[in-house]
């Protein structure tokens, strides 16, 4: 588990406009923060920066207290989930999950055992033979999630993992990553345009727009007390009439 605070973040990509612009979030140990808001608005670029994917143009940004922006993504000690699951199609689920782990030099009964440990968790164990074009949508996402794990690291990053799949599988995985949550107790941050998807998992929700966070807080206030038009119209399923 870490903490992680984000300070005065700013990414451009032509030196005139702001991508990213002055963010400030405080997340605490263990947390659940969702990052949401309409496409553009720089929800996944802020979580790449996090990664270390992108280069920071203004800002620091913490891992329990440590100064990363100059860290390579490897020694973050960060684990990320994408959309497209990023398997490999011709190695097992077993040998997907355990890949990380080999490149790391880890031993043989330490892979076993955070293998067979993840696919306990995530329901795998009677798959983990099987390549990825023998499985659903849904089991290939556990599979990633299974990579992420096995990694135990400060802090999971999930950058939209849900997209790709439909309307019942993507509830059903919703609340199988909160599950995952509760029991891991590890710092995550998870990127979306849901709103649904932000309410109903997220501890705190940070709203974006163009760049610029419009407000930070619980799912509940953030219904009941928007600071501004734009979180009021966002938040709510129809949207508020002006």
């Amino acid at each position: 588990m870490a903490n992680l605070s984000i300070k005065n973040l700013f990414k451009s990509y032509d030196q005139k406009n702001y991508a990213v612009n002055n963010v400030n979030i405080e997340i605490a140990n263990g947390e659940f923060v969702v990052l949401v808001g309409p496409s553009g608005c720089g929800k996944s670029t802020i979580l790449r920066m996090i990664a270390g994917l992108e280069d920071i143009t203004k800002g620091e940004i913490f891992i329990d207290s440590r100064l990363v922006n100059n860290v390579s993504p490897k020694d973050r000690d960060i684990a990320m989930v994408f959309q497209n699951y990023a398997l490999y199609p011709h190695m097992s689920v077993f040998e997907n999950i355990s890949f990380g782990l080999k490149l790391r030099k880890f031993s043989k009964e330490e892979i076993n055992k955070r293998v067979n440990d993840a696919s306990e968790i995530l329901g795998l164990t009677d798959l983990l033979d099987r390549k990825p074009k023998q499985l659903s949508g849904g089991q290939r996402q556990r599979v990633a999630l299974g990579r992420a794990i096995v990694r135990n690291p400060k802090v999971f990053l999930f950058d939209e993992p849900l997209s790709n799949l439909d309307a019942k599988l993507r509830v059903q995985m919703r609340t199988e990553i909160s599950k995952l949550h509760k029991k891991l107790g590890t710092t995550m941050i998870y990127v979306t345009h849901d709103q649904t998807e932000a309410m109903t998992m997220g501890d705190k929700i940070v709203i974006l727009n163009n760049g610029e966070v419009q407000q930070i807080d619980t799912p509940m206030n953030l219904y009941t007390k928007p600071k501004n038009k734009f979180v009021a119209g966002f938040i709510g399923s129809p949207a508020m009439n002006f």
